[in-house]
């Protein structure tokens, strides 16, 4: 007798989540010898593939929002979710069903091989994911990479279009510790002949990438140089000035100024698959970009106390979060809740935003890699002198939501797995409106 469907979906996350103890694997043989036993899903629909240290997530969703404003059956792949597991493999902006998560794990499953090495976690998801996609016979999938680029699991697509989004030092343990090492890493989905699009700014990095694309004949579209904008006031409204086209009085729906730069690349992915095939106009990018929606980002999800919460997860996300929040936070203060992996520069991302801070809670999300909350709390205490620890992310919340004044906000930040946490806490509590952002 098979079990209820509520029990398979359970029995499926749980074999899924108990994949994260194996060690990170960075080759590809094993998935791509899956995916050949599946029948290369991954080779079924046409797909734009995208690394970066930060807004990979944001440029993705805006290509996606795009693709589908196109009347595009699209595919979303990226990591990790926030709420749900199923919010990995978004068809047309609504996350999978348990019942194709659980068949697509099980097929997944039973195409490994028992003389081959065990899947990990992302290998898992991805191969599902291209499985799914490729059921639901999706037009365009937007993959993202989970880290790195070179032997990232997701890099056995042969894509029309990649985007480089940007590199920092992030993830260092396995990357390497250089912008160098890291973009080495990024740049190994550069194809050959495949145009890459990219927004590195630092010499070290983009040396690597430009070389890298030079070497296998990829044509190089960089922002500020092949494509760039000009904002209008700090509502991102904004102009592009593209390869082939000017596109004025544009505005994404993601709030942040740096959100204008993710926009500027997808729109230039989209205008270099236009010159293999048109596929979206100006009026179907306009739309797209105000269709955009990437939850943990900047929403603010109370009015009364001021909650905003942001996935800031690395130093140079932290530091993003700091300049938007100089800019509109006014004179409040903040109340922040943070946590943090242990990959991560914290005391760099405690000194970004400690300034406007007036109380931080410590805390750590349910995650193997979170830092202790006694660690983050000790660093914080060398730029805030009002410091607590709560053991879990409800708790944190919890104390926050007391304390907080009317002079001061609430700000949840230091990693999307809190985030994640804290989204699902207000979603039981305030049902707030998922869209509304800072």
């Amino acid at each position: 007798m098979s079990p209820a469907p509520e029990a398979a979906y359970e029995a499926c996350l749980n074999e899924l989540f108990n994949l994260r103890r194996l060690r990170m694997k960075l080759r590809l043989d094993t998935i791509r010898g899956v995916l050949l036993r599946l029948g290369n899903p991954h080779q079924r629909f046409k797909s734009v593939h995208l690394a970066g240290t930060n807004g990979k997530g944001s440029t993705a969703a805006h290509l996606s929002a795009i693709l589908q404003a196109g009347g595009y059956r699209t595919g979303l792949f990226t990591s990790p979710h926030l709420v749900r597991f199923n919010e990995r493999f978004r068809i047309d902006g609504h996350a999978a069903g348990d019942p194709e998560v659980v068949a697509a794990f099980e097929q997944v499953r039973q195409a490994q091989r028992q003389d081959e090495e065990h899947m990990t976690f992302f290998e898992m998801c991805t191969a599902m994911a291209f499985l799914i996609f490729a059921r639901r016979k999706v037009d365009w999938a937007v993959v993202e990479t989970g880290m790195g680029g070179r032997l990232d699991a997701t890099n056995v697509l042969t894509p029309e279009v990649t985007v480089i989004t940007n590199i920092a030092l992030d993830h260092q343990i396995y990357l390497g510790d250089t912008l160098s090492d890291i973009a080495r890493e990024k740049a190994g989905i550069i194809k050959s002949g495949v145009a890459l699009v990219t927004g590195v700014k630092q010499p070290p990095a983009w040396g690597v990438v430009e070389s890298t694309a030079r070497q296998r004949q990829a044509p190089i579209y960089r922002l500020g140089k092949a494509f760039r904008v000009r904002r209008r006031g700090h509502d991102n409204d904004f102009t592009y000035f593209g390869v082939d086209t000017t596109l004025r009085d544009l505005k994404t729906g993601l709030a942040g100024s740096y959100q204008v730069d993710n926009a500027a690349m997808a729109i230039a992915a989209c205008e270099l698959i236009n010159q293999k095939q048109p596929t979206v106009g100006p009026e179907v990018i306009r739309k797209g970009l105000t269709r955009v929606a990437w939850p943990g980002r900047l929403q603010i999800v109370s009015r009364d106390p001021l909650v905003i919460l942001d996935g800031a997860h690395n130093l140079a996300a932290a530091q993003l979060l700091a300049r938007h929040l100089r800019q509109h936070l006014g004179h409040r203060k903040l109340v922040l809740v943070i946590g943090i992996l242990d990959d991560k520069a914290f005391d760099g991302m405690l000194a970004a935003l400690a300034p406007f801070c007036s109380r931080i809670v410590a805390t750590q999300p349910n995650y193997a890699r979170a830092l202790p909350p006694e660690q983050v709390a000790q660093a914080a205490q060398k730029y805030v002198s009002r410091v607590c620890t709560k053991p879990s992310v409800a708790a944190a919340i919890e104390h926050a939501l007391a304390t907080v004044q009317s002079h001061e906000a609430v700000c949840v930040a230091g990693s999307l797995y809190l985030v994640g946490e804290a989204l699902a806490y207000f979603e039981h509590t305030t049902a707030p409106d998922p869209g509304e952002l800072l």
